[in-house]
């Protein structure tokens, strides 16, 4: 058994947590690195894989066992469409979900640390709004940059419905010139990220499984008030 959650952590950033306080299974999972997308990246570069993490959050969702899941993120983004798509399924989990953002959740990374049902940022946490950039082959079409217009707004509206933040406020934070060197867009650490209403509070891992914790007696509680 050790053994294999020592290869789930290798392998996926997964693993099982036997949580004695509660009596509740908890799924760990890390978004650590760069989102890898359809282009595998170097050997040397720390990614999240998404076709290892989409199969791993579905049998999550069907294992009995599974009661809450914790995210953990320390990412600089990555591929747009990988990050969305692991997003929306965190959004979509029935189980109780806290995502804890640690040393960033950056471009892309956004999303993700708002898809869970609850967000934490330790305080030194930093997480960096901008605009969609391209990468490789660019056309300087207009078509090209409807596209990206079109991706940009599918980000601002999944952050907005996922967190206190407005669509209005995102983009202005995205469109800010002042705080980037040679760019545009905003850092924010831990408190201002709070403020802004992009996570829901300051805290560490501990207080993140408190709250894991108190979303899953809540909806133990629930069950068995509507049988």
């Amino acid at each position: 058994m050790e053994n294999e959650k020592n290869e789930g952590i290798k392998e996926f950033g997964t693993t099982r947590l036997s949580d004695k306080k509660s009596g509740s299974g908890i799924e760990l999972f890390t978004i650590i690195g760069e989102i890898e997308g359809h282009e595998v990246l170097s050997g040397s570069t720390k990614a999240t894989k998404y076709e290892h993490l989409l199969p791993k959050l579905a049998q999550a969702e069907e294992d009995e066992d599974v009661e809450g899941i914790l995210i953990l993120l320390n990412t600089l983004g990555g591929d747009v469409e990988a990050g969305l798509a692991i997003a929306e399924m965190i959004a979509s989990l029935s189980k109780p979900t806290v995502s804890l953002v640690l040393g960033g959740s950056h471009s892309i990374g956004g999303p993700l640390a708002v898809s869970a049902d609850y967000s934490f940022i330790v305080p030194t946490g930093t997480m960096t709004i901008h605009p969609v950039r391209s990468t490789g082959m660019f056309i300087g079409v207009i078509q090209s940059y409807r596209n990206m217009e079109k991706t940009q707004d599918r980000i601002i509206r999944f952050i907005a419905e996922h967190s206190k933040i407005s669509q209005e406020r995102l983009m202005e934070l995205m469109l800010d010139p002042t705080q980037l060197v040679k760019d545009v867009g905003t850092m924010l650490e831990g408190e201002e990220a709070v403020r802004e209403g992009l996570i829901d509070e300051v805290g560490g891992v501990r207080h993140a499984f408190e709250k894991l914790r108190e979303m899953i007696r809540e909806e133990k509680n629930n069950d068995m008030k509507s049988k």
